[in-house]
């Protein structure tokens, strides 16, 4: 509409100015050397615009006959563009679909000719992974690498591909070359961090920690989790060690882990393999005067003697305020039945059972119940772990 009113405005313009151009023609006179041209000025402007009418419609002409040369000379090849287009596309949509087989087939004869080629190649080793034809994905990643700016995004294909396929030695081995830091992508942490704990590579695991914490790839509770786990593990691995290794651990753990309870019964049942029962116990007691645990208990029922007349004397005072607390029933039950004071091994077993009944409760009162002669009762007991 708008180009319509420009033109309409330039004929009436045109109508306007006519009898004006008419009247007044001018007169232009060109001399070059012995040549001389005279003529009115309307017939040089209009000479001009037809020269340059001209010369613009040769200049098309030029460029059609040089694109239709091009095109004749080329077209092998823009058929083959076509043809990868097309096998791209089947191969996106067996994908889609899960057809590996077809996947595999149209992306990899996409690849040569394709706008993308690392992705065909990409797609097509993803397609062999999950057909377990690993020489051939093998094969695709190998050309995928030699494509500029590929190298990182196909070694963590092989990365997660070898952990896949249960190749964690392999796996490492291109995770090294990643080299896993505060620069590297999420992809790459959370494929380290996967890696590490298949490999039980804890103290790996721990250095990766604050990066993972600082890129936030697990929520909160996720994180302190794997950090408690993390922890866990390491002690109990450096208790296997020795005794050095296992208080060079725990002194390397922060404030905060230090004083998690189940770590704390880690390395106290750590420092008991290692004759180091009094240190143990003195560590256990200190926290029963804080809070009871689950774990500090349980490490108690390990480590307490017949002769720590002061720790049991400190467990017998809780008596009264943990009557409902089956975690300190349960501690109760074994110190007293590793001393063979079974009568107050079977009273703390049936408080156990009343408060949290279970089949390894019931079947423990049994057997106590039987070294003591009470074969009905056992029946009874027995009777009742069959429920669960």
């Amino acid at each position: 509409m708008i180009r319509m009113l420009i033109y309409l405005a330039i004929i009436v313009v045109g109508f306007c100015i006519s009898p004006l151009i008419v009247g007044h023609t001018g007169h232009i006179y060109i001399a070059v050397g012995e040549y001389q041209i005279e003529t009115s000025l309307v017939f040089a402007v209009v000479a001009i615009v037809i020269f340059w009418g001209c010369l613009h419609l040769i200049e098309k002409l030029v460029v059609f006959v040089f694109s239709l040369l091009m095109r004749s000379r080329y077209f092998p090849e823009s058929l083959r563009r076509r043809a990868a287009k097309k096998y791209t596309l089947k191969g996106a949509l067996a994908i889609a679909e899960e057809d590996w087989v077809n996947a595999e087939k149209n992306m990899s004869k996409g690849a040569e000719k394709g706008e993308i080629p690392a992705l065909n190649l990409l797609s097509a080793a993803r397609a062999a992974q999950h057909q377990h034809n690993f020489e051939a994905r093998d094969n695709y990643l190998e050309a995928a690498a030699n494509l500029p700016e590929t190298s990182k995004a196909v070694q963590t294909v092989k990365v997660r591909y070898f952990m896949q396929q249960g190749e964690l030695n392999k796996a490492r081995v291109e995770l090294e070359k990643l080299a896993p830091n505060s620069h590297s992508t999420g992809s790459v942490i959370n494929l380290a961090m996967e890696l590490y704990q298949h490999q039980q590579d804890w103290q790996s695991l721990k250095l990766l920690l604050p990066i993972v914490e600082k890129q936030k790839s697990l929520t909160v509770d996720e994180f302190n989790k794997l950090s408690e786990k993390v922890s866990h593990n390491l002690l109990q691995q450096a208790a296997k060690e020795s005794a050095d290794a296992l208080n060079d651990c725990w002194h390397s753990l922060s404030r905060n882990e230090r004083n998690e309870p189940k770590n704390i019964a880690i390395y106290a049942l750590g420092l008991t393999q290692y004759d180091q029962q009094p240190q143990a116990l003195k560590i256990l007691q200190k926290q029963l005067k804080r809070h009871l645990n689950k774990d500090i208990l349980q490490a108690l029922s390990q480590v307490v003697t017949a002769s720590d007349n002061q720790a049991l004397q400190q467990l017998n005072n809780l008596s009264d305020a943990q009557e409902n607390n089956p975690d300190y029933h349960y501690c109760m039950a074994v110190v007293h039945q590793r001393f063979r004071d079974f009568k107050q091994a079977k009273y703390y077993w049936q408080q156990l059972c009343q408060s949290s009944p279970n089949k390894n409760n019931w079947m423990a009162l049994g057997k106590i119940q039987e070294q003591l002669g009470d074969s009905l009762g056992a029946i009874h007991s027995y009777r009742n772990a069959l429920l669960f």
